[in-house]
């Protein structure tokens, strides 16, 4: 029922957007990574009510298709759940002569989801890379039952595949037998009702599932992901979760940017199920 009220919200959006423009006004244009397509409506849609006169059109697609849209000039805003590359910022600097704008606007604890019926609790990073790798393929080599590893992941033009790619597996290959599935809700539902899945994705889309503690190495603490564990970076796969513009932020792109900042933005950020920035400076050109 929240899916489909959030994608009802979306639709609602776009139909404004046009509607405005329609009438000469301009919208706003969001768009790009999937774990963040819901607080992204949710900002529109309270900012809107918030502004009467400003109209806010958000669509999801995934990381790499909203850093895509960024450089050909398709979009205002870009969301992203990883750092954009530096070929995509090297795209940018030929076309529009800067490296852009990068804006921490929440933080995530990208979480490792299992069966509620699962015997883990908990997995190291090393652990995750064997198994995602596909050098550990059985639940009883890690602590679980004899049971084949089921492994369910993101499709590649996901920030949340690169970022797990980059800082769990350290840029190997994940191995052939991982399924793929178009966005996190749908990684989530794989898991919830297979008993011997596994799962990655943001923190706000655990539900039916359990979240897997982390450990940076063996031996250490596993951490869940919280709001304290993400902010004291003790949870391993802590990341920030950005927006990209072209250029610094200015008249109506710049007030948006400044609201989602504010605690009422940032207030959003944890009804959502993500957690608020500590604190949130545009960097310009990293």
């Amino acid at each position: 029922m929240k899916k489909t009220i959030y994608i009802a919200v979306g639709m609602l959006l776009s139909v404004a957007a046009i509607a405005a423009i329609g009438l000469g006004g301009k919208a706003i244009t969001i768009k790009g990574s999937d774990t963040m397509v819901i607080l992204g409506q949710r900002w529109a849609e309270a900012y809107m009510q918030k502004n009467p006169g400003a109209v806010i059109q958000v669509t999801g697609g995934g990381s790499g298709t909203g850093i895509a849209a960024l450089i050909n000039g398709t979009t205002d805003i870009c969301q992203a759940s990883r750092p954009m590359k530096p070929a995509e910022r090297n795209k940018l600097k030929e076309r529009y002569f800067t490296l852009g704008t990068e804006i921490a606007v929440a933080k995530d604890g990208l979480s490792v989801y299992v069966n509620q019926a699962s015997a883990i609790e908990q997995l190291t990073v090393e652990q995750l890379r064997d198994i995602y790798s596909g050098k550990i393929t059985n639940w009883k080599d890690v602590g679980g039952s004899d049971a084949d590893i089921v492994l369910y992941g993101r499709e590649n033009n996901s920030g949340t595949y690169v970022f797990f790619q980059d800082n769990v597996l350290k840029g190997e290959d994940f191995s052939p037998t991982v399924a793929t599935l178009p966005g996190t809700a749908s990684v989530v539902n794989a898991v919830s009702k297979d008993p011997k899945g596994i799962g990655y994705g943001g923190a706000a889309y655990a539900k039916g599932v359990k979240f897997c503690k982390v450990a940076s190495v063996a031996g250490a603490t596993a951490y869940a992901p919280s709001l304290e564990t993400v902010q004291s970076g003790q949870y391993p796969l802590a990341r920030n979760l950005f927006w990209y513009v072209r250029t610094k932020p200015e008249g109506d792109i710049k007030k948006m940017v400044d609201w989602v900042l504010s605690p009422a933005g940032q207030a959003l950020v944890a009804e959502v199920g993500y957690f608020p920035v500590k604190t949130a400076t545009p960097t310009i050109g990293k």
